[in-house]
């Protein structure tokens, strides 16, 4: 049950091991996190002596910050930039500890990663941005907004923590539990279980989280990933957005998988989703709030067309 309870924050969190009948998949070799194959060109930048990676796609009147979820990095997004970008500059980013990022002993918090990306967006001469965050990305861009709202043109969340509430006792245990040893140790069998506890239906073009996760076990920075995903359990308990989301002031899109089995965390709340996107509906200002059905955790990814055409027209 512990490595089921600590899915509800994480979105893509791929912090699992291996999958049970795909004997090929346990002879992969190691590969460090340069090594990984984004498909694009990945650029680095330095913002505050650590190396940010990031993919930086089109062109257009407004730019597009893309914030992946707990476990993930910019690949989460490969289904979407295609259509974001023919009419935007789509930047995806590696938050630092994750992917081609640096990863060391940092802050981790939200905020910290809220100070890192406004860094970011100054050093490739972006005044603001419409700031798109999945799961743990979509609480760092909630933060972002109300913290330095002039950052932020518009929100996209999609499946985002934090409109999840958890009391002080719930909070506590789930960032105990989660430790770097716990992340480095699981094993290699359980990825797969967690890969598709993000999806309604895994599509095929997914596996690729599942072999990329088991390569980089071997990658030199490892325990530093497994450090980075560990205090970002703790870092989303302790910014909680949920009694400010009433003071945000930008256009907001909120975008639910009908059967999300993350959010509402299925062991310590139960329920459905669409009672935390009602949340969404309620409480933030004008937002709006779609449920797209036969979907899970992982929306971006799972129902790609309509997910970018719903932000599409958003934006339009």
């Amino acid at each position: 049950m512990k490595r089921l309870l600590i899915t509800l924050l994480g979105g893509a969190l791929m912090i699992m091991g291996g999958c049970a009948g795909s004997h090929d998949w346990y002879h992969l070799p190691a590969l460090e996190f340069d090594e990984v194959d984004y498909g694009y060109v990945v650029h680095k930048a330095q913002v505050r002596n650590i190396e940010v990676a990031y993919l930086d796609e089109g062109s257009g009147p407004e730019t597009m910050l893309l914030i992946h979820g707990l476990g993930s990095n910019a690949k989460g997004w490969l289904r979407n930039i295609p259509a974001w970008s023919s009419d935007h500059r789509v930047i995806a980013v590696d938050l630092p500890g994750y992917g081609k990022s640096d990863k060391g002993h940092y802050d981790y918090s939200l905020a910290f990663y809220v100070q890192v990306l406004g860094e970011l967006l100054d050093q490739l001469g972006v005044d603001e941005a419409v700031w798109v965050g999945h799961s743990m990305g979509g609480q760092i861009a909630l933060v972002a907004a109300l913290e330095q709202s002039e950052r932020v043109e518009r929100l996209v969340l999609i499946s985002p923590a934090g409109l999840e509430v958890f009391d002080e006792g719930e909070g506590a245990w789930l960032s105990g539990a989660v430790t770097p040893e716990f992340v480095r140790d699981t094993p290699i069998r359980n990825v797969a279980i967690n890969l598709k506890s993000n999806f309604y239906a895994s599509p095929p073009e997914a596996d690729f989280m599942i072999t990329d996760r088991i390569q980089v076990r071997g990658a030199s920075d490892f325990e530093n990933y497994c450090y980075a995903v560990s205090k970002n359990v703790g870092a989303m308990i302790d910014a909680p957005v949920r009694d400010r989301l009433g003071d945000l002031t930008q256009p907001v899109l909120v975008l639910f998988g009908e059967q999300d089995r993350l959010i509402p965390n299925p062991y310590l709340h139960g329920g459905w989703t669409r009672e935390v996107a009602a949340i969404g509906e309620n409480e933030i200002p004008g937002a709006k709030v779609l449920l797209l059905p036969e979907c899970g955790h992982f929306v971006q990814f799972e129902k790609p067309a309509e997910t970018n055409a719903a932000v599409l027209d958003f934006l339009d």
